[in-house]
């Protein structure tokens, strides 16, 4: 079969299979974007359905936190052991409680084009199947040194054990359930979109119809990002701010969904790209 060489420059048009029911090349539209429609990972909330009805009995954020990061633990046995049980623990299993949802969320804090980072793009790959579009490199022609590096990076298996990507099911999923919950300020179970700012520098190559200079514009971003709740935050990640209504099914994290540190930013919001209609100015 012959392939349409200008296919080979949209790694978001190879393939499209996923976990939540909506055609990828659909959900990493704009048009989805703007009217978007509640998202779920299939089997996640049925294979848990304990700690979703322990979530429904709390009366606040933070004892949801509590419910959640207890069942986690438990789960998938993130608690670091003491001392007697790594004596009689196997090197492999004294590694195994390394992998977790939060290293993966400090790891992208630090760096987003890090083994964490892949590993991340990586699980919105498997479950949403946005392609991502940039990772040290941006991701272009097939094969090329920048997918090598990504494709050994996000099944490096450093962060690849331990169920990390059912792990990152239940953070989705309890996130959509808080935001549904109206527990992030401004937000209600009605809200469909975030407003959101994204401070960039590599804004032309992103630019897929119209403009900068003319404000209103579309673009393509990476299939995970960072955001911002401000403009004034953002303008410290880049030269150009984008305006962005990000739909509330795609947010992953917002602040104050997770106790202790997680991401670097106090005031940023990680979520599933594709394209986007924004609102650019020049900070």
């Amino acid at each position: 079969m012959d392939v349409d060489s200008d296919e080979l420059d949209q790694p978001q048009r190879w393939y499209g299979t996923n976990l939540v029911g909506v055609p990828s090349l659909l959900l990493g539209s704009a048009a989805f974007n703007g009217h978007p429609v509640p998202l779920a990972i299939a089997g996640t909330r049925e294979s848990h359905m304990g700690l979703f009805a322990l979530l429904e009995r709390s009366q606040d954020l933070s004892e949801a936190q509590d419910m959640f990061t207890h069942y986690m633990a438990i789960a998938f046995g993130l608690r670091k052991p003491d001392a007697d049980e790594l004596r009689s623990m196997g090197a492999s299993e004294q590694r195994r409680w390394h992998s977790s949802w939060r290293k993966l969320l400090q790891g992208w804090g630090m760096d987003a084009n890090g083994v964490a980072g892949a590993v991340l793009k990586g699980w919105v790959e498997s479950r949403f199947g946005l392609v991502p579009s940039f990772h040290k490199a941006p991701l272009v022609r097939f094969p090329s040194p920048a997918w090598v590096t990504y494709l050994q990076e996000k099944t490096a298996s450093r962060h690849n054990n331990n169920n990390i990507h059912q792990q990152l099911d239940l953070l989705y999923e309890f996130c959509q359930w808080a935001l549904r919950r109206g527990l992030l300020p401004g937000v209600t179970p009605e809200s469909k979109h975030l407003q959101l700012w994204r401070g960039s520098n590599r804004c032309e190559e992103q630019v897929i119809h119209g403009r900068l200079q003319n404000r209103c514009c579309t673009v393509r971003l990476n299939n995970l990002v960072s955001f911002s709740l401000s403009a004034q935050d953002a303008s410290v990640f880049g030269d150009w701010v984008f305006e962005v209504q990000v739909p509330v099914c795609k947010v992953l994290v917002f602040p104050g969904l997770l106790p202790g540190q997680v991401l670097q930013g106090e005031q940023e919001v990680l979520a599933l790209g594709g394209n986007y209609e924004v609102t650019a100015r020049y900070a």
